[in-house]
């Protein structure tokens, strides 16, 4: 059953930066997108390299291996050599705190 788990505060995830972070089995990613939060899976789906040391764009986070980009909302992947999406997560902010909807 789904359930709402705290992240982090506002202030750990500055504008246009990543927060990565584990909830049980789950690698998520925690991106601040021009003052927008978003929460997708963490490993890239073509070569499964932390997308949380990869490169934060306009377009979405960028694979540091292969630069297979992927969109925050959707989770889909915007150019190869990825092409399955990423899972992605409801967030919700409550008193300065980034929560996360998790399995």
């Amino acid at each position: 059953m789904p359930q709402w788990t705290k992240v982090c505060s506002l202030n750990q995830l500055k504008k246009d930066e990543v927060f990565p972070f584990d909830y049980k089995d789950a690698k998520i990613l925690l991106a601040n997108l021009n003052g927008k939060i978003y929460a997708t899976g963490r490993i890239c789906t073509h070569a499964e390299a932390d997308l949380s040391t990869g490169i934060l764009t306009e377009e979405g986070i960028t694979c540091p291996l292969h630069l297979s980009t992927f969109n925050l909302q959707t989770g889909v992947p915007q150019n190869l050599p990825a092409e399955l999406p990423l899972k992605t997560y409801n967030v919700k902010i409550e008193q300065n705190e980034i929560y996360v909807e998790v399995d």
